[in-house]
């Protein structure tokens, strides 16, 4: 599927289970990115957002409070996006 076509409602409801985490900081920032965001949302953006959620609790925070930078790993655009996203 292309990274620009719109998330299904049923894709949304299936992000937004995968994306809870332990810790309520990280939870902080998830919920405010749905909040802004849910309406226009992308299968690229989730694709983002599910290479986000597969990191440890301690590292996603860091990322969100810019403690550390993504690594080349992951840094992948679509991962950038959403982590930009989360951010603003």
């Amino acid at each position: 599927m292309p990274p620009q076509t719109p998330l299904s409602e049923r894709a949304l409801s299936k992000l937004r289970w995968r994306t809870r985490r332990g810790l309520l900081e990280n939870d902080l920032f998830i919920e405010r990115f749905f909040t802004r965001h849910a309406s226009c949302l992308t299968v690229g953006n989730a694709r983002g957002m599910y290479a986000l959620m597969d990191l440890a609790d301690n590292d996603l925070l860091d990322l969100f409070l810019k403690r550390k930078t993504l690594s080349p790993e992951i840094a992948r655009p679509e991962v950038c996006e959403v982590l930009d996203m989360l951010l603003v």
